[in-house]
């Protein structure tokens, strides 16, 4: 082989002409063999041993790349599939591991999602090119979106991916039956169909606790028209049961039947309490609409005295507690801007923003909770305060599905974080 450089400046071995055809590596296309070469590095990168072409004592498998941990208890198959492949092929090599105990991770890195994508643990990848500088996952990792109700995709660095299966951070979850249509770019009706993700335990139980409250609302619903269709049904049954009275009556009559004083006196009561109902409704209605009136003409003045007990101290302690909670727990990175401003749109919160070209909110900070009638959007965002007290102020006002981070932040007398 000699040493040869791509136009676009990767360097890679080729082999020389003439060659005898014994290589080993003869007859991979040069995308196959940077893939195995990237996920070997990946693995060492991990901390874990890496080998190529490593084959089963029986001969019943062999893995591109077969990365071992340092004790040498777990194994796992990194294989890079480029050829097509049926579901029911890819599935026998899956269970042939399986029944050594070895874990598997199929790695695509092709344009298109494969089939099989859904079928084992597997990941499509995108190689480097102008606007990455490193193998990139683009499919098949996964985040659960607890208050869209929604799996999104979670694009990452294929070494930190690497390095996340490793450590069982994630591992392969199944998409329940209800939430396997996902959104794919920002077009409405770019959907597609994933049940198998790699994504992390807390992803998992969002989810199952996503279905949960669906089911328990699903069947509140139903009995509730349950009610209503029976409470119809019996309000039919003695209708029909009056119409069969009064025509067994009507052959014994001779004049006009005469109505029932009994059931005009009930029907009138009926009348006068559906009247006094909506009177009161209509009530309360205009006293909660005077409230918010009153309420928003004196909500800067509210949002003032709100934000009066945090000393520009403690204000600076509270971002930086944030940025420091994102990057921690989400790996995301939150633009604290020099002056920050209150929303009126979010109670007079103070929105913050995440870093990069895809520039999303993160999330909102110290709403005012007396404000919070004027800003129902609120409920849909991530909602960020100081200490316990806040965090009941807020959840008193809010509805119980609202995503509310306590930082457990406390203060002095004198205002000095605690």
């Amino acid at each position: 082989m000699h040493a040869k450089h791509s136009p676009q400046g990767v360097r890679f071995f080729c082999h020389d002409p003439g060659r005898d055809g014994t290589c080993e590596l003869g007859g991979e296309s040069w995308e196959h063999h940077m893939l195995k070469l990237e996920l070997a590095r990946a693995v060492r990168s991990a901390g874990w041993h890496a080998a190529l072409e490593v084959a089963g004592g029986d001969g019943a498998w062999r893995a591109d790349v077969m990365a071992s941990s340092p004790d040498g208890s777990m194994r796992i198959a990194w294989e890079a599939q480029l050829s097509p492949i049926t579901d029911r092929d890819i599935l026998a090599r899956t269970d042939r591991y399986a029944a050594e105990g070895i874990g598997v991770c199929w790695v695509s890195p092709g344009p298109q999602a494969p089939p099989w994508i859904d079928v084992v643990p597997a990941v499509r990848v995108s190689a480097p090119d102008q606007h990455a500088q490193s193998w990139r996952v683009v499919d098949g990792l996964g985040g659960f979106d607890a208050a869209a109700g929604t799996w999104e995709f979670k694009p990452q660095e294929l070494g930190r991916f690497v390095r996340w299966v490793l450590s069982g951070s994630v591992t392969p979850v199944a998409s329940l039956p209800h939430y396997t249509s996902v959104q794919r770019g920002s077009g409405l009706g770019h959907y597609v169909q994933r049940r198998l993700w790699w994504t992390s335990a807390q992803s998992e139980r969002a989810q199952n606790e996503h279905d949960r409250r669906r089911q328990e609302e699903a069947e509140r619903a139903e009995r509730a028209d349950r009610a209503r269709r029976e409470a119809a049904d019996r309000r039919a049954a003695r209708q029909q049961q009056e119409l069969q009275r009064r025509q067994q009556l009507q052959p014994r009559r001779k004049s006009q039947p005469v109505p029932d004083p009994e059931d005009e006196e009930t029907r009138r009561a009926q009348a006068q309490e559906q009247r006094r109902l909506e009177q009161a409704w209509r009530r309360q209605r205009e006293q909660e609409a005077a409230k918010r009136k009153e309420l928003a003409g004196r909500a800067a003045e509210v949002a003032r005295a709100w934000w009066q007990d945090v000393p520009p101290q403690q204000r600076a302690e509270l971002f930086a507690a944030v940025a420091e909670r994102a990057w921690h727990d989400e790996e995301v990175r939150v633009e604290i801007p020099e002056r920050p401003q209150v929303s009126e749109s979010f109670a007079y919160g103070i929105p913050l923003f995440t870093t990069g070209r895809l520039r999303a909110l993160y999330g909102i900070v110290r709403p005012c909770p007396e404000l919070v009638c004027l800003s129902p959007q609120l409920e849909f965002q991530h909602v960020v305060v100081r200490d316990e007290q806040e965090a009941r102020q807020l959840a008193g006002v809010m509805s119980p599905r609202a995503r509310i981070t306590n930082l457990c932040l406390s203060s002095d007398a004198t205002g000095r974080p605690g």
